[in-house]
Formats: C-alpha cells, sequence, structure tokens
C-alpha cells in the first residue's frame, strides 16, 4: 500500500521518484490510528502546503485548531509528522515527515491484517468523497479541466505478475511529474493540484475463480 496526499493508496510501493520519501507503518497501532479522516487530511495537507500550524491546519479543514493540534500530536507519535521548529502551543508549526506513507499490503499478523483493512475502508471512502466533490462541482471548471479530468474503467484478463508489472508502468509514468510536488518553482504556471487514483483489482470474486 502507498499514499501521497489526502487520500491513500494500496499495492505497490513507490519510491523511485527524485524527491520521494517513504514512511513505513508495520505496527498495527500505527495503522490503526492513521485510519481517521482528520488525520489523513493533516499529512496531506502539511504534504502538499508545507510546515502549519494547528491553527493554520485548523482553518484549512474547518476543524477546530484544539482537534487539529491533537491529531497532530498522535500523528508524531508514529512518525508521520514532527514539529517543523519555532513557536509554541497551536502556534508550533508541524511538517510531514515524508512524501508518501506505505503499508503491507499482505500483513504477518491477524491484529496487522484487521488495521490494514481498516485502514483501506477509510481510505477508499476519502477516494469516494473526492471524486464526488469534484463530480458536484466540475460544471463550474473551466472547460478544459472538464475535459482533461478522467472518469472511465477497462476490463482486463491479466496474471497477478502481469497486473503488478502494469501497476509499476503507471506508477514510472505518473513519477515523472512527481519532483514539482517538492519543487514548486518546477511547476507550469497553468498546472493545478490533481488528485490521480490508481485502483486495480479482480472483479470476479466467486470461489472457482481463485
Amino acid at each position: 500500500m502507498d499514499m501521497d496526499g489526502q487520500g491513500a493508496g494500496a499495492g505497490m510501493e513507490g519510491g523511485g521518484a527524485r524527491g520521494r520519501t517513504v514512511t513505513r507503518l508495520t505496527d498495527p497501532r500505527a495503522l490503526r490510528a492513521y485510519a481517521h479522516p482528520v488525520r489523513m487530511a493533516l499529512v496531506g495537507l502539511l504534504r502538499t502546503e508545507g510546515p502549519l500550524t494547528a491553527t493554520r491546519a485548523a482553518e484549512l479543514l474547518g476543524e477546530s485548531s484544539g482537534t487539529c493540534s491533537f491529531h497532530l500530536r498522535q500523528l508524531a507519535k508514529y512518525g508521520l509528522v514532527e514539529e517543523a521548529g519555532g513557536g509554541t502551543g497551536r502556534e508550533k508549526p508541524w511538517r510531514a515527515t515524508a512524501t508518501s506513507t506505505h503499508w503491507d499490503p499482505t500483513p504477518a499478523t491477524p491484529e496487522a491484517a484487521a488495521a490494514a483493512g481498516l485502514l483501506n475502508t477509510v481510505i477508499a471512502e476519502r477516494y469516494f468523497e473526492q471524486l464526488m466533490r469534484w463530480l458536484e462541482a466540475s460544471p463550474d471548471q473551466p472547460a478544459q479541466w472538464q475535459e482533461a479530468a478522467l472518469l472511465g474503467d477497462r476490463i482486463l484478463w491479466v496474471t497477478a505478475e502481469e497486473l503488478s508489472e502494469l501497476g509499476h508502468r503507471v506508477l514510472e509514468l505518473v513519477d515523472t511529474y512527481f519532483e514539482r510536488q517538492v519543487k514548486p518553482e518546477l511547476r507550469p504556471p497553468a498546472a493545478r493540484q490533481v488528485t490521480y487514483l490508481h485502483l486495480a483489482f479482480p472483479g470476479d470474486l466467486r470461489p472457482e475463480r481463485r
């Protein structure tokens, strides 16, 4: 499982893009701690906006500063965020410790599997929320962005090895744009922050097809 932004992702691990750093979650307690919408939003915000205080993060997320302060401290316990230096209390700036988060798609213990399952469910719900916000807002967006946005699917007949290879090839292509995340000066004037979701899984789940 691998995620960069406010959503989350599962499957192959990223890391080949220049400037990408990864926090690996192995402790079930860390997986459960991360499986919270506000905490995911905070990590995503720190990755895209840079160091922020709890007060500023609260303004951007529409939460209270006390709520954000609490969740930032919880995230820090598991190495997902850290103090950026300067300030005190809720005016203390925080930063993300890495540009991506990764966890094992096949956990070794039942406890870890349950925690990863919870995290994956929360992530999937956030993906759906993000998609619905775009669909609601898209009629008022510029025509060029409505045309460029992607919504669709393909049915493929592939082996597990082929699906894994396809995923890596797609990520390699997407990662050619990654450096712009950590170096804003590389972004073209017309560039916008885009959420690019990658989802692929067996659709035929009948027992005889396993």
